[in-house]
């Protein structure tokens, strides 16, 4: 049996997949991967189905030993790995001989880089996922961030791995979005016209209490003229509440499913993985599209994801 052992875990690493979409009327938010294009792209590196388990880290990678040896791919952040003191490339298939070890330290760009190996990470399945929910302490590895010493078991490969890169021209599609698009939220339309131009013409800042719950954002205060009376409602991935303060926070994968406070906007699905690897401190602002423009952009990026290969 191939294992993966954890010498040194970073700074929050979990196993991660795409998600446990469908049961937020349970009270269940779908988890997975922050940034899930990401995700996609390391499976398909390492010949995984695109929603195979992995490790997500944030900020600060950690030390991995392959006694057995695997077939890897390292994507999303770079956050300088080195495999037995060699420098690893990232966006491309990696061998690791037996028994050897790789090493991630502090990001050099965004904030999560993941760990795709063939053969996917194993562990047990929750409604149907293997992703972790830190705040339920369900799904993933023993429902909880990784720590030294765990050992977490590693599929067979279904097929010979060919080794591949991706392409430069996907790559720059990659680079995280500063501005991102979104539709009009449920409540947009009890904002004030002044309101929406201070949300769409101001520049937000990412706080250091963000996190997959939800990312917090500072900058000027959007009036709402029945701040706190809403009844609570359900809330989707993407949404973004206009807080008491009249602080935005834009609802993240480990986010509650409902809430009481009034949301002028949704992030778009093809600009989520822009979210994920948001840092603190970051800058951001907000473009307006329609609906039937976020499914055009949604299917315009499924299109180009089909052709993600250097040749």
């Amino acid at each position: 049996m191939s294992t993966l052992v954890v010498e040194s875990p970073g700074l929050l690493t979990t196993v991660q997949d795409l998600g446990r979409a469908g049961f937020g009327p349970l009270g269940v938010s779908p988890s997975g991967a922050a940034d899930p294009v990401a995700l996609r792209l390391g499976n398909l590196l390492v010949g995984n189905e695109p929603g195979a388990a992995a490790l997500e880290m944030t900020l600060l990678g950690g030390t991995f030993a392959f006694p057995a040896g695997a077939v890897i791919a390292l994507v999303g952040g770079d956050f300088g790995a080195a495999l037995n003191g060699r420098h690893v490339e990232m966006w491309t298939t990696l061998v690791v001989p037996p028994g050897e070890k790789l090493s991630l330290g502090p990001t050099r760009n965004f904030a999560r880089c993941y760990l795709a190996v063939a053969g996917g990470i194993q562990v047990k399945a929750f409604l149907g996922s293997a992703s972790t929910h830190l705040l339920s302490g369900l799904g993933g590895h023993e429902g909880r961030a990784l720590r030294k010493g765990d050992v977490l078991r590693l599929g067979t490969p279904q097929l010979k791995v060919r080794e591949r890169t991706i392409s430069r021209a996907v790559l720059l599609r990659l680079k995280p979005r500063k501005i991102l698009r979104v539709t009009d939220g449920p409540q947009s339309h009890h904002f004030s016209e002044e309101a929406k131009q201070v949300f769409f013409r101001s520049t937000f800042r990412v706080s250091e209490e963000s996190d997959r719950l939800g990312l917090r954002l500072g900058g000027p205060p959007l009036a709402f003229p029945n701040a706190g009376e809403m009844i609570t409602e359900g809330a989707p991935l993407g949404a973004i509440q206009i807080t008491p303060s009249g602080q935005p926070i834009i609802l993240f994968v480990d986010q509650q499913t409902t809430g009481g406070y009034p949301k002028i906007a949704n992030v778009i699905s093809a600009d989520m993985h822009h979210v994920g690897q948001l840092r603190a401190r970051e800058l951001v602002r907000f473009a307006e599209v329609t609906i039937p423009e976020a499914v055009r952009l949604r299917r315009e990026q499924e299109e180009w994801l089909k052709h993600i290969f250097q040749h």
